[in-house]
């Protein structure tokens, strides 16, 4: 494993014991709460004083209770978020690296541009599936900052790198960043709706 799926894993890891942890101190809290409750079912039978305090532990028990879930609520939000971002991270330098690869396989700037579309094919080729950043891109909005973050590197590795060919096959400067924007979002498109349709051909017929 390299040291980022490491990481993912120690992250999932120490998330699943957090969330245990957590959901303890809530039980715990519940219990407290429900015994608190019980304790005033004897206010009318014992002094003033006694069920005021019984009162009082239930207001303090109830408090507890809120805050706990409310802190397990942004801890699990924000585990998510981490986790989200540390797995867009490792796939946008998946791609940069299969993007490496082509264009040391191929050479000729054209054939390795021809071949780009390959790499979006694969994940049609595997029951169906979309690019991950490609899917969490469809969710944009919704996303934490630091997935959007990984999710915008993965648009700007690809676009990097269509640029470099482009300048290598002699696409003049001031056509090159637009035109390679154009090819990713036209390749992304592509994979989109052939998705939709389940149609590996219909990839092929609009690349």
């Amino acid at each position: 494993l390299n040291d980022l799926e490491q990481q993912i894993r120690k992250k999932d890891a120490g998330e699943s014991a957090a969330k245990v942890h957590d959901d303890g101190e809530i039980l715990l809290a519940q219990t407290t709460l429900e015994r608190a409750k019980l304790e005033t079912l004897k206010n009318e039978m014992i002094p003033r004083v006694e069920a005021e305090k019984n009162d009082l532990a239930v207001e303090q028990a109830d408090a507890t209770l809120k805050q706990l879930k409310a802190t397990y609520a942004l801890k699990r939000k924000a585990a998510e978020a981490d986790l989200g971002a540390a797995v867009a991270k490792r796939y946008w330098e998946d791609t940069a690296a299969n993007l490496e690869a082509l264009s040391t396989a191929n050479r000729d700037p054209k054939k390795a541009l021809r071949a780009y579309p390959g790499l979006f094919r694969r994940s049609l080729e595997a029951d169906n599936r979309m690019c991950l950043c490609s899917f969490m891109a469809a969710e944009y909005d919704d996303l934490p900052d630091p997935v959007k973050a990984e999710v915008q590197a993965f648009a700007d590795v690809n676009v990097a790198w269509l640029t470099r060919m482009l300048a290598a096959a002699s696409v003049p400067a001031s056509k090159r960043e637009t035109r390679a924007r154009a090819i990713f979002a036209a390749v992304a498109g592509a994979q989109l709706m052939a998705r939709s349709r389940a149609d590996l051909k219909l990839f092929d017929s609009l690349i």
